[in-house]
């Protein structure tokens, strides 16, 4: 039986080799599009389960579509590739934001800074405010009544001008999938100076990530890759302050792409240090009026809310208080080791004399994963600075990560749900184990190689 069964695989295996890459791609996107079609209603009848197990799937599916397309004609395969991924996001626009209400405080600040008065200074709900209240945008705030804004000066800046243009969920929405059309023109621009196929842009146009977190959820995240991307595409290409200014205004969007910094910055050049601090100095500046709570909500409440401050969902610190127990101060320990881990991979990468696109571009994947796995984040959109780096370097421990995210998408009031502790161990322990397997297989490799050699 099992000879018969190994036959029957072996036979699918030889008719699949005979079907044109380009078929099977397009086969790939047909599957794909009968997943995305069903999701909102799955979500809306099983809730949250039901959407993580088809976007993990759907997943799968862009990882398969990925090497595929490397052996399509490039020129058909794009037409495919850029034509159902547009299609896709189309479709999702269509849905009002499933997982997030955050979009709606994006609306609000913009209108409070129309308004000439400092995000900052109040809560939505304040009596202040009462003038600006509707019945489209401030019924959806979250943390109405208990948190002024989290969002950093250049984020602000972006909710000001993008609702002059209108203040609406779907014009906001638009003006963040213009920010990913930034970032998908500059992953072609990378593939293309690192001599790899344009058509791995698929990796990032069929991937669900940036499809559900962005297309639908509409997160301000995909302004702070956009600018992450632009900042080093234009370092890598010769123009490093400029640059360190472009990634200084994405870390004034979301903090997560500081660790790109190490990977255009040569140690004891002070040039760049200093134009980033002018950068951040200038952006900052229009609302000091309000003092140090410019720094928002974040520090009163959010670390707190988000279990950081007591160290409940930092991963590897939940790990050891399992084993050794919960000591005073591990909080403390905790951060500073993890802030010396990253400063040492980060001069390490600076110091790099390799400097070529692909070895920048490997180096910084690298510092974002271990940003990803220190600061461990409770929720799947803070994994989409990693999202173009599936396309461009393509690792295990991307695919991992950006598939593995998806696990966050939860809504605690449905009946099931996997406690945090558990979805992270998946996603976290997945990483560490790419990267155990990519480390095996080097070394496996080298001792091949010497064996030869002598």
């Amino acid at each position: 039986m099992s000879e018969n069964i190994s036959g029957q695989f072996g036979r699918l295996g030889r008719a699949a080799n005979n079907v044109h890459p380009l078929h099977l791609l397009a086969g790939i996107g047909a599957v794909l599009v009968g997943l995305t079609l069903v999701t909102p209603f799955a979500f809306e009848a099983y809730g949250d389960n039901a959407f993580i197990a088809l976007t993990i799937a759907a997943g799968l599916l862009a990882i398969v579509a990925t090497r595929l397309s490397e052996r399509a004609p490039p020129d058909r395969a794009l037409w495919l590739i850029f034509g159902l991924g547009i299609a896709l996001r189309i479709y999702v626009l269509l849905f009002g934001p499933f997982l997030s209400s955050d979009i709606y405080r994006y609306i609000w600040d913009g209108g409070v800074q129309a308004a000439g008065i400092n995000p900052y200074r109040y809560f939505p709900a304040d009596e202040a405010l009462a003038f600006l209240r509707d019945g489209a945008i401030f019924p959806h705030i979250n943390r109405a009544d208990t948190a002024v804004t989290i969002y950093p000066p250049v984020a602000q800046l972006f909710f000001l001008i993008v609702t002059r243009i209108g203040e609406s969920v779907t014009v906001m929405r638009l003006a963040l999938l213009g920010c990913e059309a930034v970032t998908v023109t500059l992953i072609v621009l990378l593939l293309r100076r690192m001599n790899r196929p344009v058509t791995r842009v698929v990796a990032y146009l069929w991937h669900p990530l940036p499809l559900w977190e962005i297309a639908n959820s509409g997160h301000i995240d995909a302004l702070m890759v956009a600018l992450m991307m632009l900042g080093l595409f234009t370092a890598l290409t010769g123009h490093a302050l400029r640059g360190a200014v472009l990634i200084a205004l994405s870390v004034l969007v979301k903090p997560f792409a500081a660790a790109v910094f190490a990977g255009i910055w040569r140690p004891w050049d002070l040039k760049m240090p200093l134009v980033v601090i002018a950068t951040v100095s200038l952006c900052y500046l229009p609302y000091l009026s309000v003092g140090w709570g410019v720094l928002g909500f974040l520090t009163k409440g959010y670390l707190t809310e988000e279990g950081v401050s007591a160290g409940n969902d930092l991963w590897l610190l939940s790990l050891w208080r399992l084993v050794f127990g919960e000591h005073q101060g591990d909080v403390a320990a905790y951060v500073v080791m993890a802030a010396l881990v990253l400063l040492l991979r980060g001069v390490s990468v600076a110091r790099n004399s390799d400097r070529t696109v692909a070895s920048a571009l490997g180096d910084i994947n690298m510092l974002l994963l271990l940003t990803l796995l220190l600061v461990s984040p409770n929720y799947p959109w803070y994994f989409l600075v990693i999202a173009p780096f599936v396309a461009l370097c393509g690792t295990s421990a991307n695919w991992v990560v950006s598939i593995g995210g998806l696990l966050l998408s939860e809504q605690l009031d449905w009946d099931f749900y996997l406690p945090r502790m558990v979805t992270k161990s998946i996603l976290f322990g997945g990483l560490l184990l790419a990267w155990a397997l990519v480390a095996w297989k080097t070394r496996m490799q080298r001792t091949a190689e010497t064996g030869l050699s002598s």
